[in-house]
């Protein structure tokens, strides 16, 4: 019996050491995922914490993209924060936006283009799974501004991005990041129930 615990003990003290920074940076953007869906302003700087762990993660794996990823999340997320506190100054609580069909078609068109452009980067510097990991670089872009600009239409796209990515984790070994993704895919359901909810009583003024 001991030896037993004291074998679990030490697999647990490797994965620790092999994975900790991966999984604090899967726990704290998991919270700063399900406080997105209670559309609290606290999310941003929660997810700011993520996105600096998970550069770290991304690029000891060799998955360049995600790496340069956070960069521009980082970008996003600062953009994000103020103008959630803009709104919650102005009318005390943030309130969805509509998402105008131009601007959705525009920004499908422009995350194609990203994939192209970036999985083409990618490839140059060898990174692992260049097209892919580069296609949903973009998307996440796209998908992290419709949230920034407080658009229900982010909750769809991150269902989707968020599912391929499950697979690419696996293939990578990034296990607690895949179990994390997975995670995501019901909390980004969770998010769109609530979104909605607040906009159809934001219409009808209760």
């Amino acid at each position: 019996m001991i030896s037993t615990a004291s074998a679990f003990l030490a697999a647990v003290n490797a994965y620790m050491a092999a994975h900790g920074l991966e999984l604090a940076g899967a726990l704290t953007a998991a919270l700063g995922i399900w406080l997105t869906t209670r559309r609290l302003l606290i999310c941003w700087p929660i997810t700011l914490v993520s996105i600096f762990i998970y550069m770290v993660v991304f690029f000891h794996a060799g998955l360049f993209s995600d790496a340069l990823l956070q960069v521009f999340f980082v970008v996003f997320t600062f953009y994000g924060w103020w103008h959630w506190w803009r709104g919650v100054r102005e009318d005390g609580e943030v309130r969805i936006a509509a998402l105008p069909l131009p601007n959705l078609y525009i920004a499908l068109i422009l995350g194609v283009a990203g994939s192209f452009a970036l999985g083409t980067l990618a490839k140059r510097l060898h990174a692992a799974l260049p097209y892919l990991d580069a296609m949903l670089m973009s998307y996440s872009l796209v998908a992290t501004w419709w949230q920034a600009r407080k658009h229900i239409a982010n909750w769809w796209l991150w269902i989707l991005v968020d599912a391929i990515y499950v697979g690419e984790y696996i293939y990578k070994d990034l296990w607690a990041t895949a179990m994390l993704y997975a995670a995501f895919v019901p909390l980004a359901v969770l998010g769109l129930r609530d979104w909605r909810r607040a906009a159809d009583s934001a219409k009808t003024g209760s």
